[in-house]
Parts: structure tokens; sequence; C-alpha cells
């Protein structure tokens, strides 16, 4: 899509922009540090799929989920190459949906922009309703729900105020979560090299082989079933795509980011887990209880498994006070492109999409509420799932676009992903392998119901498709508000 030259704006946001340098072409003000983007960019893929979800997998692949993790990690290394080169070629709030549109016109921009809607709403949901439960844990007496719509006020409060309000909270949330792994990474690991005393055996290696199979006691295929959780957890480290319209100097901080991120979150998951699998046997971890937690009280810390449900709280409401970020920057890109009711456009005096920030936050209000009519019930679960759907589409939306950035253009980014074009369909092969092994996901209930959440999550892919094929015959002829956002 051909670029538009300042003088053929016509919104007064955007004039505005050209006049005043602190604000972007988009009308964002350019107030995020260096040092809260490289925070921003590590704590956006740290959330609650590290600090809980971790044990419930360890429960049931075994110490094999280290292989998962690293696998995942390569994926997730290939993808921040393939958004880093699209993102020095042209820094934009709309990220991935702006590309996505410059490459394959306003369809791609359309799908990449409502599944990624898809993707936080379920993961925003459930994220605020993990707070609540969590909160339970000081507060017993308190309501799920009540403490997940004070989240929610919370975090929204944040978003309204200023991009800077948000990305100081994020950097100290980020550096909480951050150095919380750091000490447990250098604190496991002098319990392993001094063979500790945890529970009633001893921290070594060889709790890695203790169970019979060794490394791989539910097989090795499981170790590439799980890899569709597994990429969830990563799911938030394409924020500095959208983050990169907001940052001071971009072309110094998105080549810093990119290549320090992906190295030191693989060595924070695929660490953490390592140590976890070597602390304890790995069939001493439950799923819906912090690994973390599960450690220290073996250890008898009693105390320190409170501070590590803090740093889960603190984890789950950095992740969707993400979610609200990047939803509302991509829902006014959406709305500027015509794909969404045009009030999610408008922006407030500090240079917020407030219109967009309230309407995601209403969407989690929903949730939240609709929590309690679900209750226990798989529907919640499935709903959870069918987010992951969304982070593979948007994974490989990134890839498709650093593929055709390069067929059209060449290479005219200062950031060339390695391999060229060949690590970004090695990536989509990945993506599309780990969409067919989510038919084979089950769960089991504490009755001993298997209930097979894959076969139900691949089966709302046509629901999904039905819906966005529906919406896309109603706005398939709006014209773009500003090429901009395209």
């Amino acid at each position: 899509m051909p670029q538009s030259t300042p003088t053929e704006l016509v919104s007064p946001t955007a004039q505005s922009a050209v006049v005043d340098s602190t604000l972007s072409a988009e009308g964002y003000k350019k107030s995020l540090s260096g040092r809260q983007v490289t925070m921003i960019a590590m704590g956006g893929a740290i959330g609650v799929g590290l600090f809980m979800g971790a044990g419930g997998r360890l429960a049931s692949t075994g110490p094999a989920l280290i292989f998962s993790y690293a696998i995942a990690g390569v994926i997730a290394y290939l993808l921040m190459r393939a958004l880093g080169e699209l993102i020095m070629y042209r820094q934009t709030s709309g990220s991935f949906v702006s590309y996505a549109g410059e490459m394959f016109g306003k369809k791609g921009a359309y799908l990449s922009g409502w599944m990624y809607f898809i993707n936080w709403a379920m993961t925003g949901i459930a994220e605020l309703i993990a707070i609540g439960l969590y909160f339970q844990f000081f507060f017993p007496n308190v309501p799920v729900e009540l403490s997940a719509v004070a989240a929610l006020l919370l975090l929204v409060g944040v978003n309204l105020m200023s991009v800077k309000a948000f990305g100081e909270f994020e950097f100290w949330a980020s550096c909480l979560k951050v150095g919380a792994i750091v000490i447990f990474l250098a604190v496991g690991t002098f319990m392993v090299v001094t063979n500790a005393q945890v529970g009633d055996g001893n921290a070594s290696v060889n709790n890695l082989f203790a169970a019979e199979g060794g490394m791989f006691p539910k097989g090795a295929l499981v170790m590439i079933l799980v890899l569709n959780a597994v990429i969830f957890a990563y799911n938030g480290i394409e924020l500095v795509g959208i983050t990169a319209g907001e940052m001071q100097d971009p072309a110094k901080e998105v080549p810093k980011a990119i290549r320090a991120v992906v190295f030191r979150i693989v060595v924070f998951y695929v660490g953490s887990v390592t140590l976890l699998a070597m602390l304890l046997p790995s069939d001493q971890y439950v799923a819906g209880t912090s690994p973390f937690v599960t450690v220290f009280g073996q250890m008898g810390l009693g105390w320190m498994g409170d501070v590590m449900n803090m740093i889960v709280i603190t984890a789950a409401l950095s992740s969707c006070n993400s979610g609200l970020y990047s939803i509302g920057r991509i829902f006014r890109t959406m709305a500027n492109n015509g794909h969404a009711p045009e009030w999610l456009t408008r922006m407030s005096k500090s240079h917020v999409p407030y219109a967009a920030i309230l309407a995601i936050g209403a969407v989690y209000l929903v949730g939240i509420l609709l929590n309690i009519w679900l209750g226990g019930s798989h529907a919640f679960d499935l709903a959870l799932n069918s987010a992951s759907i969304g982070v593979i589409f948007t994974w490989g939306a990134i890839f498709a676009s650093q593929i055709a950035l390069r067929h059209k253009k060449g290479k005219v980014s200062s950031l060339p992903a390695p391999g060229g074009t060949w690590s970004s369909w090695a990536g989509l092969i990945a993506l599309l392998a780990i969409t067919v092994l989510i038919g084979f996901d089950t769960m089991t209930s504490k009755t001993g119901e298997v209930f097979h959440l894959g076969l139900w999550t691949l089966a709302t892919i046509p629901f999904f498709a039905l819906v966005l094929w529906l919406g896309w015959q109603k706005v398939k002829h709006n014209e773009p508000k500003s090429e901009l956002f395209c």
C-alpha cells in the first residue's frame, strides 16, 4: 500500500502530529523510554503461563517439558526477528495489522486485527479471573468476581492516564517478575549443586530421570502435543511491535530489544522449568498451583509461597495490562481502516485511545460476569484454549508479512531476519503443525472424565470463520480514514 505524505492528511490529530515532533504520525505520544521498552518486551511474555501453568504441564508431561519450552523458544526467536525486520522497515502502533494491510490488502488487516482481538479477549478475561482466584489465597471471603472487577478498574485507570503511566506500571511489574525468576534461578542452582533437601528428597539432576521412562515418563509424543499450551505461554512477546509507535527512539531501542529479549525469555522459561524438574520429581507438581509455591512449600518456607502468590497476581495484572494497551491500539487502527466502529478512533487530550480501551474493558467485564454463569463447566476452558488460535494466527500473520515484504521490496529493513524468508517459512510450518496438534489436547476432570478439549477447540474455527466472513461482507467497502493506519 503506498505511503501517504504529511500533506495528504486530513485528520486534525494527524496534522498536529506533523507539527509536534513528540507525536507519532498516528497521533500517539512518543513517551516510552529505552528501559521501559526493554522491560515491557521482556515482561509481556512472562505471565501466568510460567508462574502458574508450568506446574500442571510438568505433572502431565514430565521433565520433557524442558524440550517443549526450548522448541517454542526457537519459534519465538524466529518470530521476533521477522517482527524486527518489519518494525525497522516502518514503525507503527498498528504493528502486524498495518503490515498485513500493506502486504495483503484490506482483508489481511481485517483478519489479523480481529483474530488478535479474539486472542486478548479470551486471555484477558482468564487472567482477571486468575487474579480473583489468587486473591482469595489472602482473603478467602472476597468473591472472585469482585477482585477481578477491582483489578480491571485499576488497569483501565492506568491505561487511560497516559502511555507513560502504562510504561511505568509495566516497568516495575516486569522488574518484579524478572527479579523473582532471577532469584529463583540463583537459589535453585545453588540447591541443586549442594544437593539440598527438598521435601522427602534432595535437589539433584537425578530427578530428571527419577520416574520410569526417564525424562519422558509420559512418552516422547506428549512433549510435542503440549506445544500448543507452551506457545500460548509466550503470548505477548509481539508487544514490542505495538510499542514501536510510541517509543522515544525506535531506531535505537527496537534492535536492542529484539536481540536481547528472546534470549533472556528463553533462559527464564527453559532455565526455570529445568530447575523445577531438578528440585522435585515432576509428579509432585499439580495443576492449578504455582510450581514455585509447591517447591517452597516442600522446603517448609510457607512465607515464600505467599510471596510467590503475590508475584503470580502481579504477573497476571501485568499481562492483562499489556492486553488492554495492545488491543486498544489495534482497535483504533482497525477503526481507522473502517474495520471497526468509527467511535473507537477517539483520542484523549493525553493522546490515549480511550474509546478503544474502554471498549475492551467492557468486554472483559462481560467475561468476568459470564464466569459466574459458566461456573466450573468446560465452556470457560474451551474459550481460553480458543485464544491459542488467535496467538497462532497473529504469529502467522507476522511471518507471512515478512515473507511478503522481502518478495515485494527486497532487503529494505535495517534489521533483516537471519535466513531471509526461510526462517519465516520454518515458523509458519511449525505453527501449522501446532494447530494440528491442538486436536489431540484433552482434559481430565477430578472424576476421571476425559474431555476432548482440542477437538472442540478446532471445531470453533469454522464458527470464527463464519463470523469473520459475515463481518467482512459488512465492512469490505469501507475506506480507511488515513493510509497511515493501513
